[in-house]
């Protein structure tokens, strides 16, 4: 196998895994059998495990700002603003991204990861301002309601046949945020 594919191979090992247990409960033995390498190995590829985390976790933003940007097509405006929320809503059901994605934030304690968190998002807030070309009230909003959005799937809400769940996984009607001004929303 040649470098470049064993290096992928490891990333989507260590995808799975920080996923599931995060930056601290992942072992980078684990990762290093699960590939069928050395942990030497590993370190040799990403220099620590920290950084290995940092990678995959700014690849799942990526993954999300690359479907949304491709969902908004030529479209700005509101119509850029629906089509990448659908995608968004699509893409919640990669439990792998939307894990990796609150993991970083989990982790954002470290210095480290919190700066390269924050790069992560901000690309992604442009993203979505870029292409929408709306106030940032607007954008702050839309990624609000994504953040509601990622807490509901993480705990499967779906799943759960009680009021609050139910109401938590209600559709927003179009206009429904037209009362949020920049005057009103600082």
């Amino acid at each position: 196998m040649r470098a470049s594919q064993r290096r992928e191979q490891v990333l989507g090992v260590a995808e799975e895994e920080f996923a599931a247990t995060g930056l601290h409960g992942t072992s980078t033995e684990t990762i290093a059998r699960r590939a069928g390498i050395s942990q030497a190995y590993v370190f040799r590829i990403f220099g620590t495990k920290k950084q290995l985390f940092v990678e995959v976790v700014d690849g799942a933003f990526e993954r999300m700002s690359v479907a949304m940007l491709a969902a908004a097509g030529g479209l700005s405006g509101i119509e850029a603003l629906a089509a990448m929320g659908q995608e968004y809503d699509a893409m919640l059901a990669d439990r792998t991204t939307l894990l990796l994605q609150l993991h970083g934030v989990a982790a954002s304690n470290d210095p480290e990861v919190r700066d390269a968190v924050r790069a992560s998002f901000g690309r992604l807030w442009h993203a979505v301002a870029d292409t929408a070309g709306l106030d940032p009230v607007t954008v702050k909003t839309f990624l609000a309601f994504g953040m509601l959005l990622n807490t509901s799937a993480a705990l499967d809400l779906a799943d759960l046949d009680v009021d609050w769940a139910r109401q938590a996984g209600t559709r927003i009607q179009a206009g429904l945020f037209a009362h949020i001004t920049t005057a009103t929303n600082r």
